[in-house]
């Protein structure tokens, strides 16, 4: 049982020696997308839960 997890252990090293890794400037780069993609989609259904909440408001209160 322990052979195995070392085994597991070794194979999980070597996978990670044949990771091409982004560079640091890339790493920003992606992280600085992601988050104002984030920002991006937040408001938008922000928005959109506001304007239809108004809308279902109006609705229901006639």
């Amino acid at each position: 049982m322990i052979s195995k997890v070392f085994k597991f252990l070794n194979e999980v090293a070597d996978e990670l020696k044949k990771v091409t890794w982004p560079t640091r400037q890339e790493a920003i780069k992606m992280t600085f997308t992601v988050i104002a993609v984030s920002v991006v989609v937040a408001v938008f259904i922000g928005s959109l839960d506001f304007v239809l909440t108004q809308f279902i408001s109006k609705i229901l209160t006639r």
